[in-house]
Order: structure tokens, then C-alpha cells, then sequence
């Protein structure tokens, strides 16, 4: 994964500010959306940071205030979008930002090469939020803080809210990838959020403080959408006895396992391929069921 031409990159700073209109964000433990007239409206304060354009991609910098919590994201869209087309949330790791890879990678390609939108916000003390050196160092601390997270589910919701607001981005289907951190904090989001079609979830297991471990198990029980999760067979960080007990625990019917040998960062690119292609046709192909090629008979 290599980096970008700056060459073919358009690129315009400017500062704006605007308001979008999106329903108020249900209780942690409510998945059912409010009805029309049961729904209280809220106008989210979003702030276009900078707008790029490169290889015919359309990107935004923005940041939404949630309650005086700065809530810091990106959004790829193609640069001729259709409003209603699905739209990835990407969650990114411990150790970086909005930017880190594989996330660009993975939005180059849903957007630019299937028409998606794809969404990524930093996580609680990290990027355009960071906090003293930010990272892991950062990270740490923070997974331990009761109600971290809460808070980062919250964020994520309030984000999809405003960015579903926009007419460009509409209330399409939604899926979401997110590895390692991207798990910590993207299982409760999945659990608690009905818009959420499919999910590639891993590098994670049922570990960590003593006030999360029950959350997450918690979570991956409500979790019935289609799924993908992802295990590194030497993970030096979580156990491969923890992550196959949070496989385990998920409720989906269609879930699926990839193991692959190496450490904890070395997801081989031909995973991330199928990350895409499971996403793709659980959301957009004509029936995201699982059907066996071949009958077998006892």
C-alpha cells in the first residue's frame, strides 16, 4: 500500500460551517429507531476543515460538535455521487488517526471503484483529538476510563446522523470495518446500531478492563448482522483463545472466520480484498445469503 501522488491532488482549504438537521441519538440499549413522531430533531454544527479532490474522489475534513465534544472525521465520496448509495464506516487502530492505513486504502476502493461513501472519525484521543502522545500510549488510559466506550459509540452514531443528513450522502445501507481498536470500539457500535447491514470486525477478543469485558460480550450477542472477523494466529496482543471466544459469542448466523498466520499488524492485502468483496455483496449484491456451492450428502 503506497502512498498518494500528490500530483493528481486538488486541494482547497477553506473553513465552513453549517447545519444539519438528524435525529437525536437513541439510548445505548435501544436498537429500534424512533418513529417520525416520536423523533426529537436536533441540528448537528458541522465544520468542513478542508475539501480535497484526487483520482476523482471528493474528500471532506470535518468536525462536529456533540455537545461541546468535538467529534473529528473524513468523507470519501466519488466525485459524481448518487445520493441513497451505501456507505462504509471504518474504524482505525490504537496506534493512529482517521488517516491510518489501511483506511484510506479500503475507501479508495469502495468509493472509487463500487460508488460508496465511506466515513472515518478518530478515535477518543487520537488525530485532530489527541491527547498527550496520542497512540497507544494515549489509548491505553482511556480504554480504562468508565464510559470511553459509551462515548465513542455515541460519537459514532451522532456522525453517521449528520453525514446520512446531508443530500449527497443520504440514508443508504451501511456497513462497517474496523480491526483492533476498530473492534474495541466498533463492536458496541454495531450491536447498537439497526442502520449497520454488515460488519468486518477482529484482532480483538474478550479482554481488556474489567468494566468491558462484559460489554463486549454483551454486544456480540446482539450482533446478527453478516460478519467477518479477522484473527492473526501470533497476535502478541490478544490471545487467540480470546479472540475465538469472541467469535463464538457473536449471534450472527452468517459469520465467518479468517485465520492467518504472522503478529498482530500482519493482515495480509489479500484479506483486505475480502473484506471488500464480503461487504459488497452482503450490502449491495442482489442476496447477501450464504448459499453452498455444492450439496453434500452424508
Amino acid at each position: 500500500m503506497h502512498g498518494h501522488d500528490e500530483r493528481n491532488t486538488t486541494r482547497q482549504r477553506r473553513t465552513m460551517r453549517w447545519g444539519v438537521v438528524c435525529p437525536a441519538p437513541l439510548a445505548r440499549d435501544e436498537r429500534r429507531r424512533p418513529s417520525r413522531a416520536e423523533q426529537v430533531r436536533q441540528t448537528a454544527v458541522m465544520e468542513l476543515v478542508e475539501e480535497l479532490q484526487r483520482a476523482g474522489l471528493r474528500l471532506r475534513e470535518l468536525t462536529l460538535d456533540r455537545d461541546g465534544r468535538p467529534v473529528t472525521g473524513v468523507l470519501w465520496q466519488p466525485a459524481a455521487h448518487v445520493a441513497g448509495a451505501p456507505l462504509v464506516c471504518l474504524g482505525h487502530g490504537a496506534s493512529g488517526d482517521r488517516h491510518q492505513q489501511p483506511i484510506p486504502w479500503l475507501a479508495e476502493r469502495l468509493v472509487g471503484r463500487h460508488g460508496w461513501s465511506a466515513l472515518a472519525i478518530d478515535g477518543p484521543v487520537h488525530g485532530r483529538r489527541q491527547v498527550g502522545a496520542g497512540g497507544r500510549e494515549a489509548f491505553w488510559p482511556e480504554w480504562q476510563r468508565e464510559g470511553s466506550v459509551e462515548d465513542m459509540t455515541a460519537d459514532w452514531r451522532f456522525a453517521l446522523d449528520a453525514v446520512q443528513a446531508l443530500p449527497e450522502v443520504g440514508t443508504g445501507p451501511v456497513a462497517y470495518w474496523g480491526l483492533s481498536m476498530g473492534t474495541i470500539y466498533g463492536a458496541l457500535f454495531v450491536a447498537a446500531e439497526p442502520r449497520v447491514r454488515a460488519a468486518v470486525l477482529g484482532l480483538m477478543g474478550i479482554t481488556g478492563p474489567d468494566h468491558y469485558r462484559p460489554r463486549v460480550q454483551q454486544a456480540a450477542k446482539a450482533i446478527t448482522c453478516p460478519l467477518l472477523f479477522l484473527v492473526q494466529l501470533e497476535d502478541e496482543l490478544f490471545s487467540r483463545q480470546d479472540c475465538l471466544a469472541l467469535f463464538d459469542a457473536f449471534a450472527s448466523g452468517d459469520k465467518r472466520l479468517h485465520a492467518n498466520p504472522g503478529l498482530h499488524p500482519d493482515v495480509p492485502t489479500e484479506e483486505l480484498h475480502a473484506s471488500i468483496e464480503f461487504l459488497v455483496r452482503a450490502v449491495s449484491g442482489p442476496d447477501g445469503e450464504r448459499r453452498s456451492a455444492v450439496a453434500v450428502s452424508s
